[in-house]
């Protein structure tokens, strides 16, 4: 079973993360968590229009809504302050090591709001703050498979318990791939485009083998054998091998996988005695990186072969 998921993080890891001083701080700080992954420059709430305003994001103050600010008097300045607070935004970062200024102080205590400041510009700490929580908070769910690395391409192992996953992840690790994930894959949609894919921390790094248990990849075969993340650039279908049915031999149909609306490239590849999974999936990734190179195999042989069938006719 697949489940989607909305993460959250604590407002304390983007404290940590981007070396942020706290300059005035909630009771429940350790509590506070953030769950939208954008932020908002408030020049528009501090002037008093709260239309489509989501209090959910961090507010960043800049050097033109502190100028804005710094050209009210005090008790202007409060009740602008005041009336923005009362939404009560995820927290409050000052760019730029701008002044803090009293009635910011008042206004936060009175309503409860982290004021946290640093000296990153506005564009730069905006892009990075974005950036990173497109990755923490994005959508994911988890799977059922291996996820490796093979020759730089993503490769996602599905297929049932038993056709041979694990078996083949460690075959691959031994001629010099890496391992990501074994029989848990928690799967980030971080862009439109991107899948992400990595181990759920208890099981990471280790392989369950029938017959052997459970092993560590990491440390049977170094810290180069195994990866923290990785992009998922193909699926592999593991399925035993049906008498008579057809598979295709030449490659011409495409087919793909629709994960968290991404259509992720996917090969089924029937399993029986002899035949070398690891060897094959080596084919397959460099195969598939020479498809996003431009150059597909089985069109240009089709195209061979049409011509050849031209010509004699």
């Amino acid at each position: 079973m697949e489940h989607e998921e909305y993460n959250s993080i604590p407002l304390q890891k983007v404290i940590d993360h981007f070396k942020l001083e706290v300059i005035f701080q909630p009771a429940d700080l350790a509590d506070r968590v953030i769950t939208s992954r954008d932020v908002t420059r408030p020049g528009l709430p501090l002037a008093g229009f709260f239309e489509h305003m989501d209090p959910k994001r961090i507010g960043i103050i800049g050097n033109a809504e502190h100028q804005y600010l710094s050209s009210k008097d005090s008790a202007a300045r409060y009740d602008s302050l005041s009336a923005y607070f009362s939404y009560h935004p995820a927290a409050i970062i000052f760019s730029s090591n701008n002044e803090i200024f009293d009635e910011v102080m008042q206004a936060a205590e009175e309503h409860n709001i982290p004021i946290l400041r640093t000296g990153e510009r506005t564009s730069n700490l905006s892009a990075s703050i974005v950036s990173w929580l497109n990755v923490q908070l994005a959508p994911r769910i988890t799977r059922h498979g291996v996820l490796v690395e093979v020759y730089g391409e993503g490769i996602l192992i599905l297929g049932d318990s038993g056709v041979g996953k694990s078996e083949t992840a460690i075959e691959l690790v031994k001629r010099g791939h890496r391992l990501i994930a074994d029989d848990a894959v928690e799967i980030k949609r971080v862009s439109a485009t991107t899948l992400v894919g990595s181990a759920p921390e208890i099981i990471r790094h280790y392989v369950e083998l029938r017959g052997i248990g459970i092993v560590d990849v990491r440390r049977i075969f170094g810290m180069g054998a195994v990866k923290e993340t990785e992009k998922i650039d193909m699926i592999i279908n593991l399925e035993p091998w049906v008498q008579g049915k057809m598979y295709d031999r030449l490659g011409l149909d495409q087919e793909t996988t629709d994960i968290m609306g991404i259509h992720v490239p996917t090969t089924t590849i029937p399993v029986k005695p002899g035949r070398n999974l690891a060897i094959i999936m080596e084919i397959a990734a460099m195969n598939n990186r020479q498809k996003k190179m431009g150059y597909n195999t089985a069109e240009e042989f089709n195209k061979r072969l049409m011509s050849q069938m031209g010509i004699e006719e």
